[in-house]
């Protein structure tokens, strides 16, 4: 392993710059515990001060609560700061208050209203990127994405990205609009983007935003299961039930011998496997704390040879790892 330089990475067919690592900050609103908004509103600012530019939220994050904390931190900066940063929201899971289930809805005239929500919530006129969060199959896709086509032609949204698709509904939409990104979970531990959709996206100039890159903090090593607060979204999840974690915790063991051989953390090497791995891949780890963003951070100057990539691949080859990525309900309109 070496030193590297990979602090910006670019978003899309437009050719954004953005940090090589983004801020994905649903934990600050709801599924890892209570947070404190004044907390979250430090670590966003020291997120800017560390060179973090891209920070993902969406509607169904607290309710909007997500999209309004970001609508505060981005007016007590003003102008300055909105020049520096890019937000990414995304529309399609519709949820009642106190419930995880949840129904999607990609019909063009939600699309336009879910839009102006956001937009009030985040007090902007403009979102960067705009993804469909989960598809409704109902739907015809060409209708969700020509939907989405007209808000960019109105000004109202930057580019568009679709999360948890198929490569070939990726195409499909692609030949209606050009897709800027795909976001779906990509870790160590989870590798299903690699049957197609990485290669898709490089095929059309794509970006692809890596959501929960150290495995809802499992990989770090540090996660105490017994600790987690009620109401935690991990205490559901099949991969941190008890049997599951036993197997998974093996594996994480051995990221951490790894780790410490190049006197890095779990996390810093987990982002750097990432960052390796394809140049359009942008991780968008979550914190609340400043001194974890800073740690994540650091990762984007950690280059890992071909052998690296491929003894950490292998260590967590999909066959090792235990138990699905979301309960039954979580995998609506994931394809």
């Amino acid at each position: 392993m070496r030193d590297g330089n990979t602090k910006h990475r670019y978003l899309g067919q437009a050719g954004v710059e953005v940090s090589a690592i983004g801020l994905g900050c649903m934990g600050m609103s709801e599924f890892y515990g209570a947070s404190d908004d004044g907390d979250s509103l430090r670590t966003l600012a020291r997120a800017v001060e560390l060179g973090v530019s891209l920070f993902d939220t969406a509607d169904t994050y607290g309710f909007g609560h997500n999209e309004s904390l970001l609508g505060r931190f981005l007016a007590d900066g003003g102008a300055a700061r909105r020049a520096r940063v890019r937000i990414s929201t995304k529309f399609g899971i519709v949820r009642e208050a106190g419930c995880y289930e949840r129904r999607i809805d990609n019909s063009p005239g939600y699309v336009r209203a879910a839009c102006e929500a956001s937009l009030r919530r985040l007090g902007v006129e403009h979102i960067d990127l705009y993804f469909c969060h989960r598809r409704d199959p109902e739907v015809p896709l060409e209708d969700m994405v020509g939907a989405m086509g007209d808000l960019v032609t109105a000004g109202k949204v930057g580019q568009i990205g679709l999360s948890e698709v198929s490569a070939e509904t990726l195409r499909r939409a692609h030949a209606v609009h050009p897709v800027a990104a795909v976001q779906s979970e990509y870790s160590l531990w989870s590798r299903e983007p690699e049957e197609g959709v990485l290669a898709a996206c490089a095929e059309i100039g794509a970006s692809f935003i890596a959501y929960s890159p150290l495995g809802r903090a499992f990989l770090t090593g540090r996660l105490k299961l017994d600790e987690l607060a009620e109401g935690d979204f991990r205490r559901v999840n099949p991969r941190f039930e008890a049997g599951a974690a036993a197997i998974n915790r093996r594996l994480v063991d051995g990221l951490t011998e790894f780790a410490a051989r190049y006197r890095a953390s779990n996390a810093q090497i987990a982002l750097a496997w990432l960052l390796a791995k394809h140049p359009h891949v942008i991780p968008i780890p979550g914190t609340r704390r400043p001194d974890r963003l800073a740690e994540n951070m650091a990762a984007a100057d950690l280059m890992l040879s071909s052998a690296e990539l491929a003894e950490l691949a292998a260590l967590f080859h999909p066959t090792q790892v235990a138990g699905a990525r979301y309960p039954e309900a979580g995998m609506a309109g994931i394809e």
